[in-house]
């Protein structure tokens, strides 16, 4: 086996030569405006509902219940309403019969 020398760190002098992204001065910052002045108007986040048909709330749920439905993938949150909706129409069914 071939021993190897050891590695040569990169310089103050490479890093800059490779950069897209040099450090920042103080005049950088002083220049520097909020999101909100360069994208006036702009929507912040998911916004309110038009028609909201869910309500938010906290769950604690036990981790069996979490691991089944999170490892179906995304939407598990979706799936865990859609299983609750089910035992509530099949409860009302049986109540009403």
């Amino acid at each position: 086996m071939k021993k190897t020398g050891a590695k040569k760190g990169y310089t103050a002098r490479d890093m800059q030569a490779v950069s897209d992204n040099p450090e920042w001065t103080k005049g950088d910052f002083a220049r520097a405006k909020t999101f909100d002045e360069v994208f006036p108007g702009m929507r912040k986040g998911r916004g309110p509902n038009r028609a909201p048909t869910k309500q938010q709330v906290t769950l604690r749920l036990s981790p069996a219940v979490l691991d089944h439905f999170k490892a179906e993938g995304p939407g598990w949150q979706s799936r865990i309403d859609e299983e609750l909706v089910k035992v509530v129409k099949r409860k009302r069914t049986s109540a009403a019969g």
